[in-house]
């Protein structure tokens, strides 16, 4: 399944299914969850594999990512204004991967919606299986950066 194929099917399927080993310009299924720093972890609100995001979330309207890993996926909250993703110590979102760079992407939180902007990765950013340098983000868009695969929901 190639990056395109996965960013798809996660846009429109709940789980994602393992693919078979990776080849050139395939995507295997990366565990999201294990590269979490434990600080973002405490933060998220753990989801059954089958389970909707709404059906945890209630009333509280917001901004989240959703991170899946076999078996279970976390929903991260977002904070108003500015999240900085990467493999740095700094970074607000934080995922200890070595595909993913230091200071790989910044998600800027407006009113009028939200925006991913590329913070100069070596691997890129991409938004639906489109590579980006910034983007305006709509509810269940596929991000990938470097081998990770997050979601971007809003309620």
């Amino acid at each position: 399944m190639s990056t395109l194929q996965l960013a798809i099917h996660m846009a429109t399927q709940t789980p994602i299914r393992p693919t078979v080993a990776p080849a050139e310009g395939m995507t295997e299924f990366f565990d999201g969850i294990a590269c979490l720093d434990e600080r973002v972890r405490r933060q998220a609100t753990p989801l059954a594999p089958q389970e909707l995001p709404d059906d945890h979330l209630g009333s509280e309207t917001g901004c989240y990512i959703e991170v899946q890993g076999p078996g279970e996926r976390l929903l991260i909250p977002l904070g108003s204004g500015v999240t900085h993703i990467g493999r740095g110590l700094a970074a607000d979102l934080r995922l200890d991967e070595d595909s993913v760079s230091r200071r790989h992407a910044i998600l800027v939180y407006r009113r009028s919606g939200s925006r991913i902007l590329d913070d100069r990765s070596s691997n890129g950013t991409l938004l639906n299986g489109r590579r980006v340098t910034q983007a305006d983000l709509h509810d269940g868009d596929v991000l990938v950066l470097g081998r990770v695969v997050l979601r971007y929901l809003e309620r």
